[in-house]
C-alpha cells in the first residue's frame, strides 16, 4: 500500500478524505482505490483557520503504485500492512499454566496473548469485577467509606478504569494497532484507530472490560478476584508458585507480575523474598480545576462551538528555576477530580471524564518532578516519601476524606481568603479550604508557584486566580522499577514484571504493548502445559 500523510480538510469536511486524496494523486475520475484506511486525524488549531491533517494507506493497482513511486511525489511512500501473528511455542516444558497477577492493561493483554497461544493462564485479581467495583468507589465518594481493596486503583480494568480512558503514547511499537482493534471489538468507537489523540471514557471502559473479561473466559482464562497474592514462592532463584491471602498455593514457573503502581505491599514483599528492585523518579503536585469553556475559546477561537470539535485539551510544561519540571499530566477535559485513595487515612486526587466529556470543568494533573535525590536511594523509600504527603493531606481536609482546596490567587499570595465562585469544586466527598503548601514539599509548593503565572500567560483560562488546586496528586506513575533484563525477566527466573508498577509503562496502551510482549517472551521459551490447573499444596 501507498502511504500519505499532510492531506488537509477545513472543520466542515471532517472524514472526506477520499476526494482530497485523489486530487494529491492527480487520480483520474475512473481509477478504482480498492482500499483506503485512516490512519491518523489530527486538528491543527495553530492557525486562525483550523483544520483537519490526515494521513491515509491507500491501494491501488500495483503499476499505479509503482508509478507514483517513481514519480517521487512528495508525503507518498510504500509501506506493508501490520498483519499481527503469535510467535511460535517454543520447547521447554511447564508443567502448570502461567499466572498473570493484576487485571489492568498489562495483565490482561498477556493473559489474552498467552490464552491464544494455547497456555489458558490464570489471572489473579486482588479487587473485585468491574460492576461491583463500580459501586464501592461511587460509596466511597459518597461517603467516605474507603474499601482498601476495591477502589481507584485495585480492582478489574486497573487504575485507567476511573480515568479519561486516554489511548495515546509516545511509543511507536506496531502492537499498538493490536490493542486498538480488541478495544474496538470490545465496544470503543472505530474512531480511535485512526484519531490523533484517541480516548475511550471510564463509562465505556466499564462495558468494553465485561466483553474482555467474557472473551478471555472463552480462551480458557481462569480468572479469579478478591485473589490477593501474599507471597512469591521462589526456589534457586527461580519463580515456583505464589501464596494466596487465603493460604492456597497455586504453582507455576512463568508468572507476569502486574501489579499496577500503588501496590504497596506488594512492593514490600518483594523487597523481603529479594526481588531486585530500584528507585526512580516520579513526580507529585495537585490537581488544577478550570472553566472547560475558558479552555474551549483559547484553544479554537471564535471556531468554537462547533459539531465537528471536540472540548479542547492541553499539555503544559514549564521549566523552574532549579531545574525541575512542571507540567500538566492526564488533562480531563469536562472531566471532574476524583477521589483516588487506596490506602486508610491518605488522601490521593486523580482525573476522572466520561465519554461525552460534557462537564462544565477541565482538570488536569500540575506535577512537580522528583527525583531518588528527594527521598532516598533505597527502592522502598519513594513510597514511604508518598505516604507522608499523602497523610499530611488526608489531615489537612479533615480526616474524612475530604480534600485540602485552594483557589489559585490565594496559592500565589500565601493566603486563606477566598471562598470557591466562578469555578466549583468537582472533588467528591468534598472539600475544605486549606493552605495546600502545608502538605507539599518545599520544592514542589515554590516551584508550583513560579509555573503558575508562567502557565497562565501562555494558556489564558488556565491558571486563573479563580482556578482551583485540589491537593494531592501522587500516584502518577511508580516510585521504584522492579528490575528485568532485555526479555523482559527479572533476575528471578520465570518472573517477568509488567506494566507502570514495574516501571516499564505510562499509561493504558503502552502497559497493554508491555503485557502483550512479556507474554511473547513466554510463549517462545514454553510449550503449553497440560490443562489441568496443579497445586503445591
Amino acid at each position: 500500500m501507498l502511504r500519505v500523510w499532510g492531506l488537509r480538510l477545513p472543520l466542515s469536511r471532517r472524514l472526506q478524505v477520499e476526494a482530497a486524496l485523489r486530487r494529491y494523486l492527480l487520480l483520474q475520475p475512473g481509477e478504482t482505490i480498492q482500499n483506503l484506511r485512516l490512519v491518523r486525524e489530527a486538528l491543527d488549531a495553530r492557525k486562525e483557520e483550523l483544520s483537519w491533517v490526515y494521513t491515509v494507506e491507500v491501494e491501488l493497482t500495483p503499476k499505479r503504485e509503482a508509478a507514483l513511486l517513481k514519480r517521487g511525489l512528495p508525503r507518498v511512500m510504500a509501506v506493508e500492512l501490520y498483519d499481527y501473528r503469535l510467535p511460535s511455542p517454543g520447547e521447554e516444558p511447564l508443567a502448570a499454566p502461567p499466572i498473570v497477577v493484576g487485571a489492568g492493561p498489562a495483565g490482561l493483554f498477556a493473559a489474552l496473548t498467552l490464552a491464544e497461544a494455547g497456555f489458558a493462564p490464570r489471572l489473579l485479581e486482588r479487587g473485585a469485577p468491574v460492576t461491583e467495583r463500580v459501586a464501592a468507589v461511587e460509596r466511597f465518594w459518597q461517603t467516605g467509606e474507603l474499601d482498601p481493596e476495591n477502589n481507584v486503583q485495585f480492582g478489574e480494568g486497573g487504575a485507567g478504569t476511573f480515568s479519561d480512558g486516554k489511548l495515546t503514547t509516545q511509543t511507536r511499537d506496531p502492537r499498538i494497532a493490536r490493542v486498538l482493534q480488541g478495544l474496538v471489538t470490545w465496544g470503543a468507537s472505530p474512531e480511535i484507530l485512526y484519531q490523533g489523540a484517541p480516548h475511550v471514557g471510564s463509562d465505556k471502559l466499564r462495558g468494553i472490560l465485561l466483553k474482555l473479561r467474557q472473551h478471555l473466559q472463552q480462551l480458557g482464562v481462569e480468572i479469579r478476584f478478591r485473589a490477593k497474592v501474599e507471597e512469591l514462592i521462589i526456589q534457586a532463584g527461580a519463580i515456583k508458585g505464589v501464596r494466596l491471602s487465603g493460604g492456597e498455593e497455586l504453582a507455576t514457573e512463568a508468572l507476569v507480575l502486574a501489579v499496577g503502581h500503588s501496590a504497596r505491599d506488594s512492593y514490600t514483599m518483594l523487597h523481603r523474598v529479594g526481588v531486585p528492585l530500584a528507585a526512580k523518579a516520579f513526580s507529585l503536585g495537585v490537581r488544577i480545576e478550570q472553566l472547560q469553556a475558558r479552555i474551549n475559546r483559547q484553544q479554537y477561537g471564535d471556531q468554537w462551538p462547533n459539531s465537528h470539535l471536540e472540548p479542547a485539551t492541553y499539555k503544559l510544561v514549564y521549566h523552574s528555576g532549579e531545574g525541575r519540571a512542571v507540567y500538566t499530566f492526564c488533562m480531563c477535559p469536562g472531566g471532574e477530580v476524583v477521589a483516588a485513595a487506596s490506602e486508610e487515612g491518605h488522601l490521593v486526587t486523580n482525573g476522572m471524564s466520561y465519554a461525552a466529556r460534557s462537564g462544565v470543568n477541565a482538570n488536569a494533573g500540575l506535577l512537580v518532578s522528583v527525583t531518588p535525590q528527594d527521598f532516598g536511594s533505597d527502592p522502598l523509600q519513594g513510597i514511604a516519601w508518598q505516604r507522608h504527603w499523602e497523610e499530611l493531606a488526608f489531615k489537612l481536609g479533615g480526616s474524612n476524606y475530604r480534600a485540602p482546596l485552594q483557589r489559585v490567587d490565594d496559592f500565589l499570595a500565601d493566603t486563606l481568603t477566598q471562598e470557591p465562585r466562578e469555578v466549583q469544586p468537582t472533588y467528591r466527598p468534598g472539600v475544605e479550604l486549606a493552605r495546600l503548601k502545608e502538605t507539599l514539599p518545599p520544592f514542589v509548593h515554590t516551584a508550583l508557584q513560579e509555573a503558575l503565572p508562567r502557565l497562565e500567560a501562555s494558556l489564558p483560562g488556565f491558571a486563573p486566580g479563580e482556578a482551583l488546586l485540589t491537593g494531592i496528586e501522587s500516584r502518577s506513575s511508580s516510585p521504584l522499577r522492579i528490575i528485568r533484563n532485555q526479555e523482559g525477566e527479572s533476575p528471578i527466573r520465570g518472573l517477568f514484571p509488567a506494566g507502570e508498577g514495574a516501571g516499564y509503562a505510562g499509561g493504558i496502551i503502552s502497559s497493554a504493548v508491555d503485557g502483550i510482549k512479556l507474554a511473547e517472551t513466554i510463549i517462545q521459551r514454553y510449550r503449553p502445559p497440560r490443562q489441568e490447573k496443579v497445586l503445591l499444596k
